[in-house]
Formats: structure tokens, sequence, C-alpha cells
């Protein structure tokens, strides 16, 4: 099963590409893509999640596991958040990740041209992440179990995760939760570079989160200036990296030479330098060892050292 949280409408039965009511969905796998008839309870999603986060159900004491949260894209319809979702968690596991994978699917078109509606609509329905993701997984949390919850957001999902962050911070109810994440991991991420300094756009998603890591791509063309011109020619976070202002808990992977290293792996893959995180075993690799929190991140073996910059190799 596949377990993803949708915040889409419905058109003639089936989901549509603007804000809709949060449903909890359970998607056999043999389902190509979500629909509302996997919808259950919000109580037995929540159960079925922690079962499978939790590495050891049967072992003493209060259980230990992890829940990887994703966060897709513009231009992402449900069949193709579902696609990444699997490739995710099936690439994780074969690292030996135990935990659960959930997604949030918030209402993104199927069309590129359809940038500035999907940006208004991750706006406006961004703070569900926290809502009716993060901050439930945190009282569950606080109750019986220790699991921790991390990130992984791509492109247009890294504003959705900043976005969301932000708003829960000025709702008193839900800031009275006490929620937080462990690991946030953007990559490819479409959020401008001076909106991640240490200032009040992002302080939020800073203080949230015990470590930031951002995995950029200078080859990216998707996010370059002639690809944001639709909201102007800020440098993305995903193109050129986070500023030397941000705070010590966050870090850059440069994966640029990795990727034009290895371009040949990707032939078949629509924007491919945008994409690519997905296919590539060594990236999940390196999500895997950064979710396990075990190594300080200077010296996950993914990683090397080049000019003071963090590089992904392989």
């Amino acid at each position: 099963m596949d377990y993803i949280f949708a915040a889409r409408n419905l058109t003639s039965g089936t989901f549509g590409s603007n804000p809709g009511p949060t449903r909890f969905l359970e998607v056999p796998a043999n389902a190509a893509a979500p629909t509302p008839a996997h919808t259950i309870t919000k109580r037995d999603w929540f159960d079925r999640v922690i079962h499978e986060a939790k590495h050891d159900p049967t072992a003493p004491g209060r259980p230990v596991g992890d829940v990887l949260v994703y966060i897709h894209g513009f231009n992402n319809d449900p069949a193709e958040v579902l696609k990444r979702h699997r490739l995710i968690r099936t690439g994780l596991a074969a690292h030996g990740y135990m935990g659960a994978v959930v997604s949030f699917d918030w209402p993104s078109a199927s069309s590129a041209l359809n940038y500035l509606d999907d940006r208004s609509d991750a706006k406006l329905t961004a703070l569900r992440l926290v809502t009716d993701g993060i901050a439930p997984f945190s009282r569950v949390v606080q109750q019986d179990c220790d699991i921790s919850v991390h990130i992984l957001a791509h492109s247009m999902g890294a504003f959705v995760t900043r976005e969301a962050f932000d708003d829960a911070d000025d709702r008193p109810a839900v800031a009275a939760t006490g929620w937080t994440v462990s690991q946030v991991m953007f990559c490819g991420a479409d959020v401008s570079q001076g909106s991640m300094a240490d200032g009040p756009t992002s302080s939020s998603l800073y203080r949230h989160c015990v470590r930031l890591t951002n995995y950029f791509n200078p080859y990216d063309s998707v996010l370059s200036i002639s690809g944001a011109k639709r909201v102007g020619v800020a440098p993305r976070v995903g193109r050129v990296g986070l500023p030397g202002t941000a705070p010590t808990k966050a870090v850059n992977v440069n994966t640029g030479d990795y990727y034009d290293a290895n371009r040949a792996k990707f032939d078949g893959v629509t924007n491919a330098d945008h994409a690519w995180f997905f296919h590539d075993k060594t990236f999940l690799k390196d999500v895997f060892f950064t979710i396990q929190g075990d190594l300080d991140r200077n010296v996950i073996p993914t990683r090397r050292h080049e000019g003071g910059v963090l590089q992904l190799k392989g």
C-alpha cells in the first residue's frame, strides 16, 4: 500500500487541480493513480502509517521509527505524484530504510503553462502539510513512540514547505502543539536564494527542523533565469545553493558534477536536469544517510569536499 494525503478538489468523481478538502488515501500496489475511492478515515490512515514507520513494533520500551513526507513540485498530476512516491519508497528501501514514506499531494495541474496557478494553489493549501500531516505525527510521538518525521521536497514543493512552516507559526492553535521535524531535504528547490536567508521569510522553517539539506544542480535548466521568468529572475536555491547567511543547521550539497558525469543514465527522463533525483541510487543513498542522522554531514560517504563545498560523489 502507498499512503498519500491529498488536498485536491473532485471533478466528475476524480481528483482535480484546485484546492479541496484533505483526504487520506491508502492506494493499492496495483493502482496506477490515486482515486477518491482509496479514501480511508484519518485515524485509520495514521494508525497504519505509524505501524509501518516503526522499525520493530515488538521491541520493548517506546518503539522507534521514521516517516518521510514527500512534497512534489508543480506540473504534477496524481499519477505522477504516485510514480515518484514509489521511486522514493523503493529506492530508499534498497538502501535499508525501514520507515514509512507518505506524500502530500497539493493541487498542482498537469501543465507547465499553469505555473502561476500552481504557485497560488500551493500557497492556499500549504498549511495543510503541517495541520493535517506533521502536527498529528508530532502528537503521536509525544504520546507513545519515538518516531522522527522528515521532509523531502522537490521543486515548488520546497515553496510549499516554507510557506507551511511560516503559516503554522502564525496560528496559535498549531504553534501550541510543539510540532517539529528532524531532517528537511530540498532538491531542485524552486524558491529564491534571498528568501532562504536567516530572516523572517524562512525563520519558521529553520526553527522547526533539526537540519536542512539543500541539494542543488547548476545545470538545472528549469530553474535557470529563462525558466524562472514566470516569477522574476531571482536565483533559485535548487540551482545556485543556499545563501551564505543561512543558519549553520543548513547545508548545501552540490550535485552538479555528479549529474554532469552521469547524464546518460537519465536519458528518457523528462526534464532530466530537474527531475533526475528520483531515478538515482546515489542521491537516494545520500537521503538515507541523512535520515539516519548517525553521521556528521561532512563525513556522509556519498559526499566529498571540494573547495570548501560538499559535493555528491559516485
